[in-house]
């Protein structure tokens, strides 16, 4: 994947359908953005993607949904598609200075998190936000689940949704957490480090009342992960649409 071209590639066909991209910073060359769409009084949902620079399916599902016409009225949009560009020209998951931007949220050592945050401070809290991860340990599909009282989309839906692609991940421990049922972890609105936020926690402070972190096989085949993040957001967002909750 030539990153240069897909940045190039993201900015002018969000460009075309209407959101307002704006410039975060640049590490060597390339962009950070952060995207928006939609009128202010609109439910919001929030994605991002590529923060860990060997995780690509992320980036390129986002792309993938943009091109589809996803991103329609129903909502306001925030979409941050490439978090960690030099990470991902490298194929590391630090940035090219060895940070772990996904524990940096409480910190915020990092530039691109510090900008990251200066402009997630500026939004109103989501009511929900959509992680696109990978994992290279893992031989299915698994997503944490952090919710504060929202209606989430079932656990069966969800399932339902990406089986197309992979089955749910079978251990019963994922990165020392204990699974809620098979690919599912019910994660609680505090971080495993106190000081070593994720971007989900740091979301849930700022009073998203429901994020989901969606986690692909990274040995599998790059076009089965892409498309398995592109059916597991659209099962989520399509549950928030139909929700009698809703402002």
């Amino acid at each position: 994947m030539n990153w240069h071209h897909f940045l190039k590639d993201w900015q002018e066909t969000a460009d075309s359908q209407g959101f307002e991209v704006e410039l975060l910073l640049e590490r060597e060359g390339d962009p950070v953005f952060a995207c928006s769409k939609g009128a202010t009084d609109l439910p919001t949902v929030y994605l991002s993607a590529g923060v860990h620079g060997d995780e690509p399916a992320g980036p390129q599902a986002l792309l993938a949904l943009l091109k589809a016409g996803f991103f329609d009225e129903r909502f306001r949009w925030l979409i941050c598609p490439v978090l960690n560009p030099t990470g991902l020209q490298a194929g590391t998951r630090e940035t090219a200075d060895g940070i772990d931007l996904n524990r940096d949220y409480f910190m915020c050592t990092a530039p691109e998190v510090c900008r990251h945050v200066a402009w997630l401070e500026k939004q109103e809290a989501p009511d929900l936000f959509l992680s696109l991860h990978e994992d290279w340990e893992s031989s299915g599909f698994y997503y944490y689940e952090i919710n504060t009282g929202a209606e989430a989309p079932p656990y069966e839906e969800v399932l339902a949704a990406v089986a197309p692609f992979f089955p749910p991940e079978p251990e019963e421990e994922i990165d020392n957490h204990p699974v809620t049922k098979p690919g599912w972890i019910f994660h609680p609105d505090h971080p495993d480090l106190p000081e070593g936020w994720p971007e989900a926690i740091y979301l849930a402070r700022k009073g998203c009342p429901l994020s989901l972190t969606f986690e692909t096989p990274s040995s599998a085949a790059l076009a089965d992960r892409i498309a398995c993040h592109e059916a597991a957001a659209r099962c989520a967002v399509e549950k928030l649409a139909s929700s009698p909750t809703l402002p």
